[in-house]
């Protein structure tokens, strides 16, 4: 589950909403084990997604940094460069 959070900060474009919920969503479900909540416990999942969310969007919002954008692009060519370090080409 945890590989599926990115980092978020300091991309052009900026990281949206989708991608920020998303994250959050990830996290939620890392801390509480669940997948998807039984029905009873819904209504703190989904409010510990909304909390979450906030908070990431308050970090990224007030963090400071001098370094120029990241490409997603860029990134993304890296990243798939050592998965196949990794775990071999396909």
């Amino acid at each position: 589950m945890c590989r599926n959070i990115r980092t978020l900060y300091n991309f052009d474009p900026p990281a949206t909403e989708d991608e920020i919920r998303a994250s959050a969503l990830q996290f939620v479900r890392k801390l509480s084990g669940f997948n998807q909540p039984s029905k009873i416990n819904e209504a703190a999942f989904n409010q510990a997604v909304e909390q979450v969310s906030e908070a990431a969007r308050t970090l990224i919002s007030s963090l400071v940094t001098l370094a120029p954008p990241r490409d997603r692009e860029i990134e993304k060519a890296k990243a798939a460069v050592l998965s196949a370090k990794r775990f071999g080409t396909q």
